[in-house]
């Protein structure tokens, strides 16, 4: 190999390189191509007598020479291929979900990485999805929402890329950010007071693209949905979930099918009976509209109160999931009549103890068993698993007593007690004091809704946490949000749950 032929290899080393990294060549790479090529210039070439340099031969076509891309250049142009290569088909795949490594380390070119795509996709049946970009406008909302919730001292678990220089805003430099961020002119919203920036900020209510209400409008849902989860509520915990599409009233379209014969004995050469099994409609739920309305003011916007977005929706978010929490309790207390007529608790269902007394060692024996005895309504036994007993305050330590010690309190023989670790969960609500006044509370036992059900409180479509919804309300000088949700309670079965009438509480 000849002086020519290292330079060049070299040189295609230095290429090589640089294009495998998608990259330009280094300052220090770039100054030994450069020597090499003014080496490779001075070399004469094969054929041409010694003492006349390679470039002498260009001369012989000056409008060649000039036209002729140099390996600098050249060497340019390959790397910018092979970058515009590596990301058309990082893209491709990326867009089906798919790796793109083994197309780029063999060298496909963007023909031949697609056709292998649509050869993979066929072969495993991937669906094709689409990919949403989130654009530096949503994120900037993201990021603002956030920083508004981290100020007002609420806190964010994720917070959004950015948040923390939004913290220390107050409502005006936000509201002027904004404007700044949409192309307005920043001078015209500096000069104005904060009375005259609100004015104008309430005249974008109505678009869609403004991005200050927006903010407004994700930092109160954020602070209603995190608020409602907290609110210490004990419903949840014993009532079933389900969920409506509509607010028609009608019959559970689900049939209780039951009544089957028992199983005879078939003889030889005998014949299998047909039985028939019977069934029974489950009885009726219906959803109802509950909401409320609040507005930001424009004292509120002037005194920058930031905690209104936070604070005030946080207290009809908690009212919201209190007022759910009295109605489910107020359906076992009131005891209406349900669907058959007869009230919930009533001697003819077989759920209600006729002696009022506190919760005891024999008072929860005997209103477990009472539950134990109950049938199906085609008459055939069930197997009911108590799961909870709800009480007013007052009695939580006393049950702490009963359910977990291990003799009979007061038992001169200590006797072994039968309800040692039962497994029944104690439900304590202040809402059955607050129902029974200087009356007797009633407290109540409830079964594992796989064994039987008792109360069910239905969401429309499955959506428990309230929804916000900003409008316009005529005479209102600000900002004004619905927050609205929409449930309903039925009772599904008088089996699940039984009642003692309870004790007055001191």
């Amino acid at each position: 190999m000849n002086r020519k032929d290292q330079i060049m290899q070299r040189q295609q080393e230095l290429l090589t390189a640089a294009r495998n990294e998608g990259r330009d060549l280094t300052a220090e790479e770039q100054r030994e191509f450069d020597d090499l090529q003014r080496e490779l210039e001075t070399l004469p070439d094969e054929g041409t007598p010694a003492g006349v340099p390679a470039s002498g031969q260009r001369g012989m076509d000056e409008g060649e020479g000039r036209n002729r891309e140099t390996p600098a250049d050249a060497a340019r142009r390959a790397i910018a291929q092979e970058r515009q290569r590596v990301a058309d088909i990082t893209a491709l795949c990326r867009s089906f979900g798919l790796s793109p490594d083994e197309y780029i380390a063999q060298g496909y070119d963007m023909g031949r990485a697609r056709q292998a795509v649509l050869d993979q996709l066929q072969r495993t049946g991937t669906p094709v999805s689409a990919r949403v970009t989130v654009d530096e406008q949503d994120k900037f909302r993201d990021a603002a929402s956030d920083g508004l919730m981290m100020r007002a001292g609420v806190a964010v678990e994720r917070a959004a890329e950015g948040a923390q220089q939004f913290r220390g805003m107050s409502l005006r430099d936000l509201a002027i950010e904004c404007a700044a961020r949409s192309g307005e002119d920043t001078l015209t919203y500096l000069r104005m007071d904060t009375s005259e920036l609100y004015s104008d900020l309430c005249r974008q209510f109505y678009n869609p693209t403004a991005a200050f209400p927006a903010i407004l409008d994700s930092t109160i849902k954020k602070s209603v949905v995190q608020l409602y989860n907290q609110v210490p509520t004990t419903f949840q915990a014993w009532t079933t979930k389900g969920s409506l599409s509509d607010f028609k009233e009608s019959p559970d379209h689900e049939y209780l099918i039951g009544g089957l014969g028992d199983f005879e004995e078939v003889p030889e050469n005998g014949e299998i009976k047909m039985d028939t099994p019977k069934t029974e409609l489950l009885p009726s739920r219906k959803l109802k509209t509950y909401g409320k309305q609040f507005s930001m003011t424009r004292q509120a916007f002037i005194n920058d109160d930031i905690g209104f977005l936070t604070r005030v929706p946080g207290l009809y978010a908690t009212k919201a999931k209190m007022t759910l929490d009295k109605a489910v309790y107020s359906t076992i207390y009131n005891n209406k009549k349900i669907w058959d007529g007869k009230p919930l608790f009533d001697a003819a269902h077989a759920n209600v103890m006729t002696d009022g007394n506190k919760p005891s060692q024999v008072s929860i024996q005997q209103i477990i068993l009472q539950m134990q005895k109950q049938k199906d309504p085609f008459g055939d036994a069930i197997y009911v698993t108590p799961r909870w007993i709800i009480v007013p305050v007052g009695y939580e330590f006393d049950l702490a007593v009963i359910l977990h010690s291990t003799q009979v309190t007061g038992s001169a023989n200590n006797d072994v007690n039968p309800l040692y670790n039962y497994p029944v969960n104690i439900v304590q609500t202040p809402v059955l004091n607050a129902l029974a006044g200087d009356k007797a509370a009633p407290w109540f036992m409830v079964a594992d809704p796989m064994s039987a059900r008792s109360v069910q409180v239905d969401y429309l479509n499955g959506q428990e946490t309230p929804i916000v919804r900003r409008m316009e309300s005529p005479g209102v000088l600000g900002y004004t949000w619905d927050i609205y949700t929409d449930w309903g309670i039925s009772v599904r079965d008088f089996r699940g749950i039984a009642k003692n009438p309870g004790a007055v509480i001191a």
